[in-house]
């Protein structure tokens, strides 16, 4: 049931597909039954050879706000291509909101394999009317395992990136979305630089349909990530930590994978991105916040700890 203090805002979004005939559905039923519908949605079929095109095609037939792009057909790549598909969305809304005068205030990411509560928007959008320092918020990620859903481990201080909405004027003075690896860590580092704040709100679900590293496989996925580590100029002790990290994590060679794509760029000697502020962030501040988050988490479990032996103590008494 609606509430009656909705938040004034209003928001667009994109969403990249590429042969997701068994996903796109659900993210579809959850746009469609969002309290606050998005004044415009953008689906950019990234040449699909599935049923995908079918079901956004019947979609827009049904939704007026909902507007598609299609690209020729490629392989499936999460690295730059990715970026450069987002952008031809954003590009498309903006230009398609300029012609026909559709106002809005937030921009949104959504990915093909996300399923939304009815409520998310509405509630980002709450959390900035509240805020007005936040450049880019998410929900929490939930991936589903074993037929249940388990949260995913992330800073408080980084949305995720297949669902996050950013304030527009965020958006536009940090340079939009750009063409890189990882382009959603990207943005972070450009709106906290802006003076923005980011954040991966409590409380609020985004459930994954997809598990992490099932679309392209372990092994490419985190080969990847250590490759946009290296990329982005991160810090070589707090990569090999990062490495070594994964070691521990199932299945067990993805640390191996990272570091394999981190120090093959590193011995071949693979340029690295041009932004010095980017750099910058990566070998000085990420490490400082990393090594802060930490500290946080060991002062946290040793309350914890310390709180339940008191309790402990005050039983046996």
């Amino acid at each position: 049931m609606k509430e009656n203090n909705f938040p004034s805002g209003s928001y667009i979004i994109i969403t990249p597909a590429k042969n997701e005939e068994k996903s796109l559905p659900g993210l579809i039923q959850s746009i469609v039954r969002q309290t606050i519908k998005p004044k415009l949605w953008v689906i950019v079929d990234d040449g699909s050879t599935d049923g995908t095109p079918e079901i956004i095609e019947d979609a827009v037939k049904k939704h007026e706000w909902i507007q598609t792009i299609r690209l020729k057909e490629g392989e499936r790549d999460l690295g730059v291509h990715y970026s450069q598909v987002c952008i031809m969305g954003f590009d498309f809304a903006m230009e398609y909101c300029k012609r026909c005068k559709i106002e809005y205030d937030y921009i949104g990411l959504i990915d093909a394999d996300i399923i939304l509560e009815e409520t998310y928007f509405e509630r980002l959008i709450k959390e900035f009317e509240k805020n007005r320092n936040f450049g880019i918020v998410s929900g929490e990620v939930w991936n589903i395992i074993d037929e249940k859903t388990k949260r995913s481990k992330q800073r408080s201080d980084l949305p995720c990136g297949g669902a996050r909405l950013w304030r527009r004027r965020c958006f536009e003075e940090t340079g939009g979305y750009i063409v890189t690896y990882a382009p959603d860590s990207i943005s972070n580092v450009k709106a906290k630089l802006k003076g923005w704040e980011t954040r991966s709100l409590e409380g609020i679900k985004v459930i994954s349909t997809r598990a992490l590293g099932s679309a392209e496989g372990y092994w490419k996925e985190f080969k990847g990530f250590g490759i946009y580590s290296y990329y982005v100029g991160f810090n070589l002790f707090y990569a090999i930590l990062k490495g070594m990290r994964y070691l521990f994590e199932r299945p067990y060679y993805i640390g191996l994978a990272f570091l394999y794509g981190y120090f093959s760029c590193l011995i071949l000697g693979k340029k690295r991105i041009k932004d010095g502020e980017i750099r910058h962030y990566y070998q000085h501040i990420r490490p400082r916040e990393i090594n802060q988050y930490y500290l946080d988490v060991i002062k946290n479990k040793l309350k914890r700890a310390k709180e339940g032996f008191k309790s402990s103590q005050f039983k046996i008494k």
